[in-house]
Order: C-alpha cells, then sequence, then structure tokens
C-alpha cells in the first residue's frame, strides 16, 4: 500500500512538473520591484532639470510626467495624443501624433508615413524629417547638459609619446627653415644680433625681460593712439596684426642668434672652410641642442612625474633663451646696429689722423721741403 502512494505522489508531483515548466516563460514580467523604484528616482532628477531649463527659458517643455525614459516609437497607423516626450533617447515618430514631439537630451525622428500635428522640438538634440511631415516648427536647440559636479566637461585627452615627439620634429623642421631663410635673405642682421650676444649677454637678458613686460602695454598704447582718428579706427586691426608679426619676428630672430651661438660654440669647424657653411652647421647644432630637451621631454611623456619635470626643465631654457635673443634684437635694433662698430671705426680714424694735412689740435700741418735742382 505504501509503495502504491508512493508511485502516484511520483506520478502526480511528474505530472505538475511539465505545468511549471510551461509557466515559466511567463515570469519575467514579475521582477519588477526593483526597476519600479528607479523611474521614481530619474523623474524627480529629470522635474528638476526641467524646472531648471524652463527658468533658462525652454518654456515648451511640458511637466515630467509626460516624459518616458529611453527611445519610444509611434508605430505607424497609430494615433496618439500628445504631448509625447522622451528623455535621454530618440522618439520614433512612424504614425501620427496629436500635439507637440519632444526629446530631451534626444532627437526626434519623423519618418515616412509620420505626422506631427503641432511642433517638434529637440532639445540637446536633433529634429530629424526622414520622410514625415510636421505642421508646427521644427527647432533643434543645442545646449549644454546640467551642471553636475564632476561631469561639467569632458578633459582635453594629453598627448601620447608619439605625438609629442612628432609635435617637437615639426617645430625643429619649421625653425631650421626660418633659420635657412634668415640666412639666406638677412644674414647681416643675424650677424648682427650674435654680436649683441656676444658683446652683453646679462645686458640682453635683462632688456629682454623688460622687453616682454612692455609688450602688451606698448600695443595698447598703439591701439589707443590709432583710435585719435578716425582712419586709425579703421586701421587698428591690420596694426594689431603687424605688431603680433613684428613681436614674433623679433623673438624668432633672437632665438635663432641664440642657437647660432649656442651651437657654434659646442660645434666643430673640422671639414668647412666656407664662414656660411660654419654658421650654417652652428645653427643646425643649436637647434638640435635645445629641441632635444623638448624632445627629451616628449619622451618621457608617459610617465607623469618625470614628464613633468622635464617639460619644466624645456620651459625653463626655452624661456631664457628666447628672452636673451630678444634682448640682443633689442638692443641691436634687430641686428641693424652692431655694438662696437662705431667706436671701431672712431679709434681707426684717430691713429692714422697724424697724416691728415689739415690742422688737429689748433697747429698747422709744417710743409716739407723739396730740393730743387739748380
Amino acid at each position: 500500500m505504501r509503495a502504491l502512494l508512493a508511485l502516484l505522489a511520483l506520478a502526480f508531483g511528474s505530472s505538475r512538473s511539465p505545468a511549471q515548466g510551461a509557466q515559466t516563460p511567463q515570469r519575467p514580467s514579475t521582477p519588477a520591484a526593483p526597476a519600479a523604484q528607479q523611474p521614481s528616482v530619474d523623474s524627480a532628477q529629470l522635474a528638476q532639470d526641467i524646472e531648471k531649463r524652463r527658468a533658462a527659458g525652454e518654456k515648451y517643455l511640458p511637466d515630467a510626467e509626460n516624459f518616458t525614459f529611453g527611445d519610444r516609437s509611434v508605430d505607424a497607423n497609430t494615433r496618439v495624443d500628445g504631448p509625447v516626450a522622451v528623455a535621454r533617447g530618440i522618439l520614433h515618430v512612424y504614425g501620427t501624433v496629436n500635439g507637440d514631439a519632444i526629446a530631451l537630451d534626444g532627437d526626434v525622428r519623423i519618418h515616412k508615413g509620420g505626422h506631427i500635428t503641432g511642433n517638434a522640438w529637440a532639445a540637446g538634440g536633433s529634429v530629424i524629417v526622414d520622410g514625415g511631415i510636421v505642421d508646427g516648427q521644427e527647432r533643434s536647440i543645442v545646449i549644454a547638459p546640467p551642471s553636475i559636479p564632476g561631469l561639467s566637461g569632458t578633459p582635453r585627452e594629453p598627448l601620447t609619446t608619439f605625438q609629442s615627439i612628432k609635435l617637437v620634429a615639426a617645430w625643429f623642421a619649421i625653425l631650421t627653415l626660418i633659420g635657412l631663410g634668415v640666412m639666406v635673405f638677412a644674414e647681416g642682421n643675424l650677424e648682427g644680433v650674435v654680436i649683441a650676444l656676444e658683446r652683453g649677454f646679462a645686458r640682453s637678458f635683462w632688456l629682454g625681460v623688460a622687453g616682454q613686460v612692455v609688450l602688451l602695454p606698448a600695443l595698447l598704447v598703439l591701439v589707443v593712439a590709432l583710435a585719435i582718428t578716425l582712419l586709425g579706427i579703421l586701421l587698428i586691426p591690420f596694426a594689431i596684426v603687424a605688431y603680433v608679426i613684428a613681436a614674433a619676428g623679433l623673438v624668432t630672430l633672437g632665438f635663432l642668434a641664440v642657437a647660432r651661438l649656442t651651437g657654434g660654440a659646442l660645434a666643430s669647424d673640422r671639414g668647412t672652410t666656407s664662414p656660411r657653411g660654419v654658421h650654417l652647421r652652428g645653427l643646425i647644432f643649436g637647434l638640435v641642442v635645445y629641441l632635444g630637451i623638448w624632445l627629451v621631454a616628449a619622451a618621457f611623456a608617459w610617465h607623469p612625474l618625470i614628464g613633468a619635470i622635464l617639460r619644466t626643465l624645456a620651459i625653463a631654457v626655452t624661456w631664457v633663451a628666447a628672452t636673451v635673443g630678444l634682448g640682443a634684437t633689442l638692443f641691436s635694433r634687430a641686428g641693424t646696429v652692431r655694438p662696437g662698430a662705431g667706436q671701431a671705426k672712431k679709434t681707426a680714424t684717430d691713429e692714422f689722423a697724424w697724416q691728415t694735412p689739415t690742422p688737429v689740435s689748433g697747429v698747422a700741418a709744417a710743409t716739407r721741403k723739396v730740393k730743387v735742382g739748380s
């Protein structure tokens, strides 16, 4: 009897298992309790966001209860009374929306056969008419998202090591081309700046610092002086551009002179006979020295600490070189005046002054007696 009851219980349990297995696929709709709490939190945040946007002038936004989160579609051959609003998603319209269609931080896309009787608004997105019809206005409002601490903006990605090395190589190529052009067309000016550096390094440095200090005030004085007359007002943009180009040219000329002086002191002139060849070798070697510091810093861009130290060192060395070069350029008036040239000329004149037949210091030149044959 007990064995019969056990068999009946087993048969009854096995007969219910298929039914239970058949009912299992219908249960995914039940775990909605945790998910039901999330929309309430999102709705509260959305309501605050809507209030802020309305205060900023976006009066067309409906209340938060009219929004659904994520993508939403209005099926074809269906009619939905508006406003139909979605947040953080795309509103696809295949049927008819009787009223406004709104997307917050998303797009409104009206497909073929879609019809919106009101307005189509997209705040933080786009209104895309893909064969559909919009009776009212179509407006895409590009707006910044609400300011959230830590999410106000995406920081710029730092340059990789390879990108930093390419940037240094590009600057070396640019400065080399400029240096070749200066040596071809303005070698005398470059030579004058180099002579000014040789005769007064410290003086050039402090003069360069003073030049950097008065650079912006001088531009302001120039603009104010031009603003006095009507013609001067029209010339202000051109004067600003010319001033910036002139300042950049002076700094570049001075830096090239410093590079040539540095390279000439470090490089050997063996195998080069012409003075121009020696100067060219010194210029290239000097550029390699200064930009080599940047190249080393770029090679360690992957390491935050070492890369930052090397970049600071490169900036300091480059600033000193540019400052000294600027001071020498200002002192020599862009290489047109060579310090000591006038004094040397005057000394040479005084040395041979005794040969002149003109009176010197109030003493008349003596006449030379010539013996005339009888």
